[in-house]
């Protein structure tokens, strides 16, 4: 999956700018940035909810079609799931949107809830989760057709760090099978320790992408110059 050049505005403010970057098969690629950065704007862009102005979206090295997006997991920022429905009632619901047949989605909703820690609570109406609870729902629903990309915004936000430990190695057992995997977070700790490849964006500009090995000792380089830099200014008396 590869953005090219993507642009978007919103009446005259530039919420992208000229992104460019690829989540590559088998890899999970965290998308890094503060609130308005404009993560959430380019993950709407990849699954179809918005359109660019500019650039595109290729799938396996060919514009991404409304075919290929029905096959993506996505996890949009505002949680779209019914709260009085029980919660693997819904997840079969969803999966049986998605063409499967009610056995498969069943089979694959309750393998799900098991693996998020959730089977005792799958007849439960979602409203009496908690809100942690509620996102590993969220993902489960991303993920019981089997997709082929996964396009997170947040996952891991409002998690407890055993939930995260158990999100992490979904996310990580999903993308050991080839599948692409792309999640937003401004939690830049979480995603080293999770993540095969950085993206950073700032103010609708992709300032750093590559694996987060390379993206790390950049930025630690850089860091290190601005130090040494600044001793150095001081010591000459200069500002």
């Amino acid at each position: 999956m590869r953005l090219t050049g993507v642009t978007r505005t919103f009446g005259e403010r530039r919420a992208l700018d000229d992104v460019t970057f690829t989540v590559r098969p088998g890899r999970v690629t965290g998308f890094i940035g503060a609130n308005g950065a404009g993560k959430t704007t380019a993950m709407r862009i990849v699954v179809g909810v918005l359109a660019p102005d500019a650039g595109t979206v290729t799938w396996s090295d060919r514009p991404v079609t409304r075919a290929d997006r029905r096959r993506f997991g996505y996890m949009p920022e505002e949680r779209g799931l019914y709260p009085k429905m029980a919660v693997l009632e819904q997840l079969v619901y969803l999966g049986r949107v998605h063409g499967l047949r009610t056995g498969v989605a069943r089979g694959r909703a309750e393998a799900l809830l098991e693996q998020l820690d959730l089977g005792e609570r799958a007849g439960d109406l979602l409203q009496t989760l908690s809100l942690g609870n509620q996102q590993r729902v969220q993902v489960a629903a991303a993920l019981v057709h089997d997709p082929t990309a996964l396009v997170l915004d947040e996952p891991f936000s409002g998690l407890d760090p055993l939930a995260v430990d158990a999100m992490a190695a979904l996310l990580r057992e999903r993308a050991a099978t080839g599948v692409p995997v792309l999640f937003s977070s401004h939690q830049l700790e979480l995603v080293e320790r999770i993540c095969d490849d950085v993206v950073i964006i700032d103010h609708g500009r992709v300032v750093a992408a590559g694996s987060a090995d390379d993206v790390r000792a950049a930025h630690t380089a850089r860091r290190l110059r601005l130090r040494v830099e600044a001793r150095g200014a001081q010591g000459d008396g200069r500002e």
